[in-house]
């Protein structure tokens, strides 16, 4: 009797859902608004990226899908303990975002990208290194991209970025995609 109440321990902790975000503290909306307040403040102004000077850009909004996205990622890195932009799967950034509903379709252009991080606690940690990359911060300052999502979890880090133009139904587009992934 006594290996099965520890059995049925065992299966409670395993079954248990994933938190949101592990920051302590902060709300999912406060979450949000902090990372969209820090970004599009910066993009605001406009920032060297390097020795390159980076133009204002226009303010980023939140995309659940993105960020919905940008969290089965941040978790799967933690499970399985890797840090990539590639999944252990083989799944790439465009896999993840078709999969969570982020998609080209009705779109003349559509282009994504992604940072990831890890062992940062706080947001402002992270976004100081992503600012201080060149490429994470090309990627913040990108004039294409117009929606972001961001996920945190024990300390794993992804922002997923898109930009979709949608179709002008007046115009011709010659049956040619392009989809530009940036990372």
């Amino acid at each position: 009797m006594k290996s099965l109440q520890l059995l049925a321990i065992a299966i409670v902790l395993i079954i248990q859902p994933v938190k949101a975000q592990t920051l302590p503290h902060i709300s999912k909306d406060e979450f949000k608004d902090q990372f969209l307040d820090a970004i599009n403040a910066k993009r605001a102004k406009g920032c060297n990226c390097g020795t390159t000077y980076m133009r204002p850009a226009a303010p980023l909004t939140w995309n659940d899908m993105l960020a919905s996205a940008a969290g089965e990622h941040a978790i799967d890195m933690y499970r399985n303990n890797y840090f990539d932009h590639t999944s252990i799967n083989g799944q790439t950034l465009q896999d993840r975002l078709f999969a969570a509903g982020y998609s080209y379709k009705g779109y003349q252009s559509y282009t994504i990208g992604e940072n990831i991080a890890e062992g940062q606690e706080t947001i402002a940690q992270v976004m100081a290194g992503w600012f201080k990359s060149i490429g994470h911060c090309k990627n913040l300052m990108n004039p294409d991209f117009k929606e972001i999502g961001v996920f945190e979890y024990r300390h794993y880090w992804v922002q997923d970025f898109g930009g979709r133009v949608p179709l002008d139904k007046n115009k011709h587009y010659g049956g040619r995609w392009v989809i530009r992934e940036s990372k």
